[in-house]
C-alpha cells in the first residue's frame, strides 16, 4: 500500500524512521539527507529521497524551528485591498530565499488590524518583521523595534530607532504636477488616502508641488481613501460638484481605478475630458483596459532593501543609515493628455 493510500485511511504521519526502514539505512542517515547536510553518498542520498517520497514523508518544518534559537522567518504584514503590496511581497519572498528565510505573512483586513496582523507573527517566533504601509502609532512601532528587527515599508518616521525603506513622496508628486502642467492644466485635483500617515505625506507634497507652479488657489483635495471603492465615491464628488478638474491625481492605482470606472459610466472620457494620474505602478496600473499613468514606486528594489536591511540587523551589522529613500519616477500611459 502506498504511503499517500495510507494517509488517506487515516494512519499516521510517516516519521524519520519510517524512511530509514524504506530506504534500508539508520535514522541518522536519514537526517544527514534531510536536513542536506554532508556525510551521506550520492547514492545513499538518491535512495532516502526516493523512499521518502514513496512514502509521503515530509519535515515537520515547525518542530525544527523550534528546536533552535533562529527560527529563519521573516514575518511580513500587509494589506489584502492593497495591489502594491501583492507586487512587494512577491520581491520579499525572492529575496528572502536568496538569504536563506522563511516567509510568514499575516494580513490586514477590515476586520483584523494590524496589532493582531503583528501578534501573529510574533507567535511564529519570527527574527523580524518586515511591515508594508503600517499606520500603527510612531511609539508602538519604536516600541515593537526594541523587541526584534523592524523594517516599515512606505512609512517615513522621524528619528526612528527601526528602519525605514520608502519612496521620495515629494519628488513622486511633483513629477506628477509638472506632467500635468506641462500638458497644459491647471485646474488639478487630488484625491488623498484618508487618514494614513502616508497620505498626510502626499498631501503635504502636492500642495508643495501646485505652489511651486504659482496653482496655490488651484489646490483641491478631495476625500478619499485607499481603495477602489473611495476612489468611485470621490469621483461621485467631484461630479456632484460641477465644476469638474481637467486632471486628477490619486492617492494610489487602486484608488485611480475606482475614479476611473465611475467616469466611464458617467460618459467621462479619461483623458478626452479628465486626465488621470495614480501612484505606485502596481500591476493593476499596466492592465490594458486600465493603462494608468502613474508614479512609479520601484517595489523589486523596495522589497530587496527591506529584506537585506532585516538580514543585517538579524547578523549584527553595524549600519548607521536607518532612513533608505528611494527615488521614483513618472510612467506615461494612456490616461494623460493635453488640456
Amino acid at each position: 500500500m502506498t504511503g499517500q493510500s495510507a494517509r488517506g485511511r487515516g494512519a499516521k504521519r510517516p516519521t524519520l524512521e519510517d524512511v530509514a526502514a524504506r530506504a534500508g539505512v539508520s535514522r541518522a542517515l536519514v537526517s544527514i539527507v534531510i536536513r542536506g547536510v554532508a556525510g551521506a553518498s550520492e547514492e545513499t542520498r538518491e535512495r532516502v529521497l526516493k523512499a521518502a517520497s514513496e512514502i509521503g514523508y515530509r519535515p515537520d518544518t515547525r518542530a525544527r524551528l523550534l528546536a533552535r534559537n533562529s527560527s529563519r522567518l521573516l514575518g511580513v504584514t500587509f494589506n489584502v485591498q492593497h495591489a502594491f503590496h501583492t507586487d512587494l511581497i512577491e520581491g520579499i519572498y525572492a529575496s528572502a530565499d536568496s538569504s536563506d528565510y522563511e516567509v510568514v505573512l499575516s494580513a490586514l483586513t477590515p476586520r483584523r488590524d494590524e496589532r493582531r496582523a503583528v501578534e501573529t507573527l510574533l507567535g511564529y517566533r519570527c527574527d523580524a518583521l518586515i511591515m508594508l504601509g503600517p499606520e500603527s502609532p510612531a511609539a508602538m512601532l519604536e516600541d515593537l523595534g526594541r523587541r526584534l528587527p523592524v523594517i516599515a515599508v512606505g512609512r517615513r518616521l522621524r528619528d526612528s530607532s527601526i528602519d525605514l525603506v520608502h519612496t521620495d513622496e515629494e519628488a513622486g508628486m511633483r513629477q506628477a504636477v509638472d506632467h500635468l502642467v506641462k500638458l497644459g492644466h491647471r485646474d488639478i485635483a487630488h484625491i488623498d488616502g484618508g487618514r494614513s500617515p502616508k497620505a498626510t505625506d502626499r498631501r503635504r507634497a502636492y500642495r508643495t508641488a501646485m505652489r511651486r507652479h504659482g496653482l496655490g488657489n488651484c489646490i483641491r483635495i478631495v476625500p478619499g481613501g485607499q481603495t477602489a471603492e473611495s476612489g468611485a465615491s470621490a469621483a461621485r464628488l467631484l461630479l456632484a460638484d460641477g465644476e469638474s478638474p481637467t486632471a486628477v491625481i490619486t492617492y494610489d492605482d487602486d484608488g485611480a481605478a475606482g475614479l476611473l470606472d465611475s467616469f466611464l459610466r458617467a460618459g467621462i472620457g479619461v483623458p478626452e475630458d479628465v486626465s488621470v494620474i495614480g501612484f505606485d505602478d502596481s500591476r493593476l496600473s499596466r492592465l490594458s483596459h486600465v493603462n494608468l499613468t502613474t508614479v512609479s514606486q520601484d517595489a523589486g528594489r523596495m522589497a530587496s532593501l527591506a529584506v537585506d536591511r532585516a538580514v543585517a540587523r538579524l547578523s549584527g551589522d553595524e549600519i548607521a543609515d536607518r532612513d533608505l529613500v528611494i527615488p521614483p519616477h513618472l510612467v506615461v500611459r494612456g490616461t494623460t493628455a493635453a488640456r
